[in-house]
């Protein structure tokens, strides 16, 4: 099997699996998406989900968040971990999009990337999920199955989004992001994972996967 035919049973085992990839974190527009975006950092979907109702019944807007004070919004996202970090940066992007763009997230990846504690990720999820914009956010399932499935070095997740957008159609891109990490978490977890029971690996899988371990 040459790659391009590897590369097209992949898309279509994840099609058949995850044939529309519902957004995994909760929101009602571009803001509410950054916000949890920013949140999810070293934090599960499902704790953000359940702290970002708290924090948005008080401020779901960039002018509602300035009221309020970074000590104020830390309380809230503390289970989320990093909260002096990300109180300080939600406060902070807020104002900007407040001075620089009329409270509006702006749908640009050099504006996005420029904001306080957004980074290249958060900024691609945001173009993806919220602007519908070509774009491949690299998570931690994304550049372990990658790597799995022979499809880059591993090496970081800069090359890994290279060698994504490289080896998907661009016009996939938007759900095969989704879809890999809903099959990660699913199929092919870090650990305990058996290579022979997942749809994908069984077939695809690096030969390094089905070697035996020896004893210690």
């Amino acid at each position: 099997m040459t790659k391009k035919e590897k590369v097209e049973d992949i898309i279509q085992t994840l099609q058949r699996l995850y044939p529309e990839p519902p957004v995994p974190l909760n929101h009602k527009d571009p803001y509410t998406l950054l916000i949890a975006v920013l949140l999810s950092a070293q934090c599960t979907d499902e704790r953000v989900n359940k702290i970002t109702p708290l924090l948005f019944a008080q401020a779901d807007n960039p002018y509602d968040m300035v009221k309020m004070s970074v000590e104020e919004i830390k309380e809230i996202i503390r289970p989320c971990g990093l909260s002096p970090m990300k109180s300080k940066g939600i406060y902070g992007l807020s104002q900007i999009l407040i001075d620089k763009y009329n409270g509006e997230v702006p749908a640009d990846f050099e504006a996005l990337e420029a904001l306080p504690a957004v980074g290249h990720k958060t900024a691609s999820v945001v173009m993806s999920q919220a602007f519908n914009i070509p774009a491949f956010p690299v998570d931690t399932h994304i550049h372990r199955l990658m790597y799995r499935w022979g499809l880059t070095t591993g090496k970081n997740v800069v090359q890994t989004e290279k060698d994504a957008k490289r080896l998907f159609p661009e016009e996939l891109w938007n759900d095969l992001h989704l879809q890999i990490i809903y099959f990660g978490r699913e199929y092919c977890p870090a650990q305990r994972h058996n290579p022979n029971d997942c749809p994908i690996c069984q077939k695809h899988g690096r030969k390094t996967l089905f070697k035996v371990k020896g004893k210690r």
